[in-house]
């Protein structure tokens, strides 16, 4: 199982659709807020089932604060994260996923991509497709794989040739 997960898009979709042809095929896709209106748009881009939450930019849409998914054997909280102070670090995060009894935590909000993996839970931020802010520069997300043996293993992908600003 192949899952794409992306985040802070605002309302650019021209370096998503560069990473949705660099990844297909995926089973399901992820978008951890701040689309700013392009909701529909993306989801029909993917194509497969989306999962899709409220960013702190996203004031006018339906979209939830907050999901929980199953992925394979994982479940999953998907948050914009900016409820959780997560500029502060992921004791917020810690917090959430231990009273929702998640395997995974997948946030946005920073714009920094993080895979921070430890017992009992893993902690996704997947950065940013439009105004990346970690070091460099350069857009990017996170594809998530489930082998046959139900395990998960996390891929931060960068778009080295395309930096919007």
């Amino acid at each position: 199982m192949r899952i794409l997960i992306v985040s802070d898009t605002h309302g650019r979709v021209e370096n998503l659709e560069k990473v949705l042809k660099r990844v297909t095929p995926i089973d399901h896709f992820i978008h951890l807020g701040d689309v700013e209106g392009q909701e529909e748009q993306i989801a029909a881009m993917a194509g497969v089932p989306v999962s899709m939450v409220a960013g702190n930019n996203d004031w006018f849409s339906n979209l939830p604060k907050g999901l929980l998914v199953s992925l394979g054997k994982y479940r999953a909280f998907l948050t914009h994260g900016h409820h959780y102070g997560v500029h502060g670090g992921h004791a917020g995060l810690r917090e959430q996923a231990a009273l929702r009894k998640v395997d995974i935590v997948m946030y946005g909000h920073t714009h920094y991509p993080c895979v921070e993996q430890k017992p009992g839970l893993t902690i996704l931020n997947p950065g940013s497709l439009s105004l990346p802010r970690q070091h460099g520069h350069q857009p990017s997300y996170i594809l998530m794989e489930i082998d046959q043996e139900g395990q998960a293993h996390y891929h931060i992908g960068l778009l080295k040739d395309n930096v919007l600003r």
